[in-house]
């Protein structure tokens, strides 16, 4: 999954992709290196960030979804937790809501079950702004994957198909290093609960913790990390980087493949 943030403050891209053309660019260039899915994001998340208005945020990624699906045959996703966003987005050709509160605003829920769009379910402790000032757990793996599992069976009851449904730990959202490792580590855990697991690690603040390098300069840190989540399990990595984590992805899938592993990353 290539991110695509047309944002003016995004953490590690913020404003490089804020024109439309350049955010069409920027998509097909993730295309050719190997994109399964572009994920359009038209609000920051990252820590202390501001909220935007939902018109703004519409204003953002309709133009820009409308461009890359009017351009190319390849899925897109819409990074948002607002439903007047997703419903659209949807309509611009979105197929998945990639939603960092899970689906837990008023509304949101009915607008993914009534559109018949995929949903990626995320974790996160507290808001962006204040999610990093002191997250806590008792059991960080354990915490998640109750709260997972929790949105996921509210999700179903709500006749939200299992086929259509991703999840997603929520790396940085509300969690120390060593929560974020920890989860890294654990991710069988939430393999276990059926449904193709999301791993979104790229340039984050946990790789520049251990290497001391700024955003720019963990693309390596980063595939690492994004091989480590193939082999633990996920399906669908969620990356800055799409050419060199295609290209270690293939060699995780050639083990795979070669050695029967559970596991294993087709994106």
């Amino acid at each position: 999954m290539g991110i695509l943030n047309v944002t003016p403050d995004s953490f590690s891209d913020g404003g490089d992709f804020f024109a439309p053309a350049c955010a069409l660019d920027r998509a097909m260039a993730m295309a050719s290196e190997g994109a399964a899915i572009i994920d359009v994001g038209g609000e920051s998340t990252r820590p202390g960030a501001e909220p935007v208005s939902g018109q703004e945020e519409i204003d953002r990624v309709v133009p820009v979804i409308e461009a890359i699906v009017a351009h190319s045959d390849l899925p897109v996703s819409v990074d948002t937790s607002k439903p007047a966003v997703m419903r659209e987005a949807i309509r611009a050709g979105a197929v998945l809501v990639n939603d960092v509160r899970a689906l837990r605003a008023e509304g949101s829920l009915e607008v993914v079950r009534d559109a018949g769009v995929a949903v990626c379910l995320m974790h996160m402790q507290g808001e962006p702004r204040t999610m990093q000032h002191a997250p806590q757990y008792d059991n960080v793996t354990g915490e998640v994957y109750e709260f997972l599992e929790s949105r996921l069976r509210t999700c179903l009851a709500a006749g939200i198909g299992r086929n259509r449904v991703l999840l997603d730990p929520g790396f940085g959202f509300g969690k120390t290093t060593e929560h974020n490792f920890r989860l890294l580590g654990s991710l069988e855990t939430f393999v276990t609960l059926g449904m193709p697991l999301l791993v979104g690690i790229s340039r984050k603040r946990m790789l520049g913790a251990v290497t001391g390098t700024g955003t720019g300069g963990r693309v390596f840190a980063g595939v690492a990390a994004a091989v480590v989540a193939a082999l633990g399990g996920a399906r669908l990595i969620r990356t800055h980087d799409v050419g060199p984590t295609v290209q270690a992805l293939a060699v995780v899938q050639a083990i795979v493949d070669a050695d029967g592993i559970q596991g294993g990353c087709n994106e």
